[in-house]
């Protein structure tokens, strides 16, 4: 049963401001999601609507093989514009805990993503790991960078 980590780094050609406007909002994930996977936010969000720590968004996602999940994330920390974290409540993951990073440097915003996750059912856990959930994890990250790269040019 073990914890895996994903790390993820990307150059975003904005400023510190655009780049956590952006990535802040709960009403822009689906835009950097595979549409295969049909992320749906639940939660009524207002236009514009920001993160705040403790906030709860509930959501539908189908993760593999086109089977609808509920996820419900929880916003454990929020240091504005900086970093924030968040975590699954609910969904298919037995850990799930996603830290969001932005540095504004010379050349525009360094975003690095930190996940660290573990799956259920122990050994056929680790086997799906191996198998299926790590592929689709990295192909997620993939598709997601060339979202962002397009959104925010």
């Amino acid at each position: 049963m073990g914890i895996y980590y994903l790390q993820a780094e990307q150059l975003l050609p904005v400023d510190l401001q655009t780049a956590w406007a952006f990535f802040s909002s709960p009403n822009n994930l689906a835009l950097i999601t595979p549409p295969e996977m049909d992320f749906i936010t639940l939660t009524p969000m207002a236009d514009g609507a920001e993160i705040y720590t403790g906030m709860l968004i509930d959501y539908t996602v189908k993760p593999l093989f086109g089977i609808p999940l509920r996820w419900q994330t929880r916003i454990k920390t929020v240091e504005k514009p900086y970093r924030f974290i968040d975590t699954q409540l609910k969904g298919p993951y037995r850990l799930w805990q996603h830290t969001h990073t932005f540095t504004q440097t010379d050349k525009g915003v360094l975003m690095k993503d930190e996940v660290k996750y573990q799956l259920p059912l122990g050994p056929l856990g680790s086997l799906a790991h191996a198998l299926l959930v790590r592929k689709k994890l990295q192909a997620l990250f993939r598709y997601r960078k060339a979202a962002i790269e397009h959104i925010l040019k």
